[in-house]
């Protein structure tokens, strides 16, 4: 379902203007200065309110708060319009403001140029099935996921992807190309993901790098906050350099960390990281 149908509406238009927005409060209190005549509130599987529409002259607008709580004038807003109340599970409100947000991003952002290299699905594969084996299910996010190669792979071999990226140009390639669905995809600072996602089970980081002087701390932040969302995480880079790198970082945040060298890919994935969440 998309967000409009869960609301029971023929259409809605999201307050915040993309999905990166959706953690700054400004817009909650922007929605409630609303002239609005209708309301509805959409409550979580444990009741708590996920989002909010208000009815207006231009038609319904709502707000999300699945990265932030509402603050009590939205509330009292909704009990002023005397406003309908709906309930769904969050992760099913989630993937529809996914959905959303890539509808947008698709109608706004040209894609890149297909970059993806044949051989590097079945690569990819060889590597996360060595690994993990088969997914039955599990949530695995795709951090810095590009045109979605590494969604692609996760997909075929059971596992469900939540991707993102800081790039909309690769990301609309990946939807373009279906490597990337739209109610899997985040466009968003890969540094601060953790603020838009719940702990999963587990993670791919997929050529990590290239990690430099020049970048060294903007891929620290990244994998710190990549690590502190995921569970068991699978990360690969170029050089055995950088693997030191990806080991203290586990290290500091109190992982363990597994390398190894992988004959398949002589250059993106040369080196692998399995990062653990505890000792084993």
């Amino acid at each position: 379902m998309n967000a409009a149908e869960i609301l029971e509406l023929d259409t809605i238009t999201f307050i915040e203007p993309l999905f990166s927005a959706l953690r700054d409060p400004i817009f909650t209190d922007l929605i409630t200065q609303s002239v609005a005549d209708e309301g509805r509130l959409l409550l979580d599987e444990h009741e708590d309110p996920i989002a909010v529409a208000f009815h207006e002259p231009s038609g319904w607008i709502a707000a999300s708060f699945l990265c932030h709580k509402p603050n009590l004038a939205v509330i009292e807003r909704f009990e002023e319009v005397n406003g309908e109340i709906f309930q769904e599970d969050r992760a099913v409100w989630g993937a529809a403001v996914r959905e959303y947000f890539s509808a947008i991003l698709m109608q706004e952002v040209s894609p890149a140029v297909e970059d993806l290299n044949p051989i590097r699905k079945s690569i990819l594969s060889d590597v996360i099935t060595a690994a993990w084996g088969k997914g039955s299910g599990e949530t695995c996010l795709d951090c810095g996921c590009g045109s979605g190669v590494g969604s692609l792979v996760l997909r075929e071999l059971g596992y469900a992807p939540l991707s993102y990226d800081n790039d909309p140009s690769l990301l609309a390639r990946g939807m373009v190309e279906k490597r990337l669905l739209p109610d899997e995809t985040m466009c968003l600072d890969a540094t601060a993901a953790s603020a838009y996602l719940d702990p999963v089970p587990r993670g791919i980081g997929i050529m990590m790098g290239e990690i430099n002087t020049f970048s060294e701390d903007m891929w620290h932040a990244i994998i710190n906050d990549f690590l502190t969302v995921a569970g068991e995480c699978l990360i690969t880079v170029g050089t055995e350099e950088e693997t030191k790198l990806i080991r203290n970082w586990g290290e500091d945040m109190q992982r363990v960390v597994e390398v190894q060298e992988s004959p398949g890919d002589a250059f993106y994935d040369r080196w692998v990281c399995i990062v653990h969440p505890t000792e084993k």
